[in-house]
């Protein structure tokens, strides 16, 4: 099940508990019998002393409270400005040793970064953690419920964002330069409620409710991003861009601290201001709308996180944000760059930026720069442009229409129609002209950013050994051709053991420092240290310690559910986790009819055969985008209406339960994951690019099912295919089984019966009203891109194979012994073998 929300209640604000009572000088004192003050928390002469741990300065300084009017949200504020005090004295140091000595730095330029609560990770970083949970309970706080009062960073939504952000942690820790740059969302992608007929509802995330302590406003650093308004050529390339509309850039930094380190980096967040604000002509003639058009024009451009793009505005606004945020990003670089005192021509030496999905307007915007306000010939401008990117190809790439790329960006638009490179090399081969083209023809003309980013970039690179040899050979395999292959290669992605071991798991973080007997620094950055415990996993005292944190970490996510939703869980059971961005292609829908087969499985055998059965419960956690109808009302629906069912059947609720946990974030993942048994990572072959929720999971001892598909294969290969349980059909075969599926069509029942049940149970209103699911199965009964038909009976015999195994708990221990891979090692690839840049360590 999951919690509910009556939609009409959806931006009521809430009612507000009065905690205590204030006088006109700030708080009345409680007095004992006697009329003598009491102290109201913690060691009145600690507090008085302001002792290290929570900054009591900032608390009647910053906030303008004292002890007696203290509550764990204004302790939580007053403790992370403390810690904040020790970021910015590193961060301060870090920037002037950049300056100093001038070392090549790196830009990471991402859409995205899901970051998840700063302070816990700060204290870690620091190695302040102790000290301040000694010197919060002296003062009558714990640092268990300050960590609550903190809302994860909206910044991002999933695995790209986390990416980054993992890459930022591991760039700080290897003592790397290098920048992020985002941007500052108002309201991040959004809250996710769920309704009472069981379907997603949306509403603004309040994460900037109560401000942010661990960003800095920039003030003084600020840019002007030109939209529409037109284009006149020049000579030379060159041309005029005037008119428009303008609006106003402006920074917030987020410091980045490593690890073990006083290095602390950067991420530079943009936020969209007016140019000119407040019309007061219109306000006074009464025209109030029009008096702050230009102020709420400018603020939707940062307001929210991937707008619905199902409508002309939401499209137009997506290209908004991505051409803002890469215009202030490419003018700071830039800015940056001429502190140097060098030529235009060795900016790519100084200043690399790496890309991913949404920066590719970052290429054009270059060029305009170089060629229209920096006087540089054409030819010598995209020279520079083709050696300053680097291209990491994620997912499919959008294609913007022509029309309005020239309506809102029509330099840019110039610009791309200008760029000629295939036709010298292959004079005459049409078709690969058209399939190399950065216009696809049609109507309207659409621009192929995905061809933009690979001409434009100096190295491209996919992130998991299959999908590289898929960009290689299929998606981009004219380019590979064009510029041979020695363009494009592989690095895997990677994650923190920071953050996802020893933060969100203290206690095997404990246990494997007892058990190699090193420092959590030495393990902690650099992971193939433990490969160290496989010399322990056939001693039984290791077993049972390896299993009791488990049992512990699923005790810790049991009473989460409890006190959030309200609802008991057997903590003996096998927990069963997919937490992902819900879409087609990562096939929440195939774990839910794997689920409703298992339930009725159950229900046609006999109470003795039942006790057979390993006990298990089921959870999903993640948000489907707006626009995703399929997703958003009728998997996540289903998902919820069958668990109701489930969890109240009385024959079967003890041995399969069912859960959506509702506005999945990091810091839900950081109690999940080290919950889990087992993990669901089931793409339809060829789909995911990498995935790196899998690797997480590894790294607490969750062991894996999914198909033969991204990350998932290294991770077989690092710790032994026997310990995944794959299923389903290989890449090779996914186009050919779509062919059949459209052109010969096999009926559901003949090819995959078991399914067949599954569907005909929910159309029945099994599971709540039928007609509601009727076009999702009909996805699956009539076309069925996604492949469930091909692979269910194959995904139903590998959760038999993970029932068999988990009987065996000491083999099930041995098996969720095994460690993946770091983030370090891939930011270290990228440092070596793309950017070129060396570690600048603050002493």
């Amino acid at each position: 099940m999951t919690s509910t929300i009556d939609p009409s209640n959806i931006g009521k604000p809430p009612k507000r508990v009065r905690k205590h009572v204030r006088t006109l000088t700030g708080y009345t004192p409680e007095t004992d019998e006697t009329g003598k003050e009491k102290w109201p928390r913690g060691d009145e002469k600690v507090w008085k002393e302001a002792i290290r741990g929570l900054d009591t300065g900032h608390v009647q300084t910053s906030l303008a409270r004292q002890a007696y009017n203290l509550d764990n949200l204004g302790a939580y504020q007053a403790a992370a400005m403390s810690v904040r005090d020790n970021l910015i004295l590193n961060w301060n140091e870090t920037q002037q040793l950049y300056t100093r000595k001038e070392p090549k730095r790196a830009y990471y330029l991402s859409l995205e970064f899901l970051m998840g609560r700063t302070l816990d990770n700060a204290l870690l970083n620091l190695g302040l953690k102790q000290n301040y949970e000694e010197s919060l309970d002296k003062l009558g706080f714990t640092l268990e419920d300050l960590l609550e009062q903190e809302r994860d960073a909206a910044l991002g939504n999933g695995g790209l964002g986390r990416l980054a952000a993992c890459y930022l942690d591991s760039s700080a820790s290897q003592e790397l330069p290098m920048w992020g740059y985002g941007l500052r969302y108002k309201y991040g992608i959004f809250q996710q409620l769920i309704s009472p007929d069981g379907s997603q509802l949306e509403a603004p995330d309040p994460w900037l409710e109560h401000d942010n302590p661990w960003e800095l406003p920039r003030l003084d650093v600020t840019y002007e991003i030109r939209f529409y308004g037109h284009s006149e050529r020049l000579d030379n390339g060159k041309a005029i861009w005037s008119g428009g509309q303008e609006v106003v850039a402006m920074a917030y930094d987020v410091m980045i601290p490593g690890y073990a380190t006083k290095n602390t980096n950067n991420l530079r967040l943009w936020e969209s201001k007016p140019k000119r604000g407040f019309d007061l002509n219109s306000f006074n003639a009464g025209d109030y709308e029009r008096a702050v058009e230009s102020s709420n024009s400018a603020a939707a451009i940062t307001s929210v996180l991937y707008p619905n793009d199902h409508t002309t505005f939401g499209r137009e606004l997506r290209l908004k944000q991505q051409y803002f945020w890469t215009a202030a990003s490419l003018s700071d670089i830039m800015r940056r760059f001429k502190q140097l005192d060098k030529p235009i021509s060795e900016f790519p030496d100084c200043m690399p930026c790496h890309h991913s999905t949404h920066p590719t307007l970052a290429i054009p915007e270059l060029m305009r720069i170089l060629v229209d306000e920096e006087d540089i010939p054409w030819d010598a401008a995209w020279q520079i442009v083709t050696n300053t990117f680097f291209f990491t190809n994620h997912t499919v790439l959008p294609k913007w229409p022509v029309p309005l790329m020239q309506n809102l960006l029509p330099r840019h638009m110039q610009i791309i129609f200008d760029i000629v490179t295939v036709e010298k090399k292959f004079p005459g081969d049409r078709d690969r002209l058209a399939r190399m083209s950065l216009i696809e023809e049609g109507y309207p003309q659409n621009v192929r950013m995905a061809n933009l980013a690979c001409i434009g970039s100096r190295r491209v690179n996919g992130v998991a050994e299959l999908h590289s040899e898929l960009v290689r050979t299929t998606i981009m395999k004219d380019f590979v051709d064009f510029y041979g292959v020695s363009k494009f290669s592989n690095v895997t992605n990677g994650i923190t053991p920071r953050r996802w071991l020893d933060q969100c798991n203290p206690g095997l973080s404990q246990l494997i420092a007892d058990t190699l007997d090193l420092p959590k620094a030495t393990f902690l950055k650099d992971l193939f240290k433990l490969e160290g415990l496989l010399k322990h996993v056939d001693n039984p005292t290791f077993q049972k310690k390896w299993a009791a944190i488990k049992q512990s970490n699923k005790e810790r996510l049991a009473h989460y559910i409890e006190t959030t939703l309200g609802f008991r869980i057997n903590t003996h059971a096998m927990f069963d986790v997919q937490i992902k961005r819900l879409h087609e292609y990562k096939r929440q829908t195939l774990n839910i009819m794997g689920v409703i087969h298992r339930y009725l499985t159950l229900k046609a055998m006999t109470p003795a055969e039942r006790k057979k059965v390993n006990p298990k419960v089921v959870f999903f956690a993640g948000k489907a985008a707006p626009g995703s109808e399929y997703v958003r009302t009728q998997t996540i629906r289903l998902i919820v209406n069958a668990a109701r069912v489930l969890n109240a059947d009385p024959d079967t609720k003890d041995l399969l339960s069912l859960y959506f946990l509702p506005d999945y974030s990091v810091s839900l993942a950081e109690v999940l994951i080290p919950a889990s048994d087992i993990s669901q990572h089931i793409s339809t072959a060829g789909t995911e690019a990498s995935g790196t929720s899998n690797m997480k999971f590894c790294l607490n001892g969750g062991l894996l099912v999914g198909t033969v598909d991204g990350a998932n294969i290294e991770i077989a290969e690092e710790v032994g295919e026997q310990n995944v349980f794959f299923f389903g059909h290989l890449t090779p075969a996914v186009e050919d089984l779509r062919h059949q599926h459209k052109y010969h069509p096999v009926p559901i029942e003949e090819k995959c019966p078991a399914l067949a049940t599954v569907l005909n149970e929910v159309s029945s209103g099994r599971f709540g009203d039928a007609g509601v699911y009727e076009p999702l199965l009909n996805t699956i009964r009539q076309n069925d891109y996604y492949l469930l038909t091909e692979d269910f009976d194959s995904y139903i015999k590998a959760l038999a194979k993970v029932d068999e195994a988990y009987q065996d708990r000491v083999e099930w221990i041995k098996k969720s012994i095994r460690p993946p891979r770091s983030s370090d090692r891939a930011i270290q690839d990228y440092a070596q073998e793309y950017w070129n840049i060396e570690s600048a360590k603050l002493s």
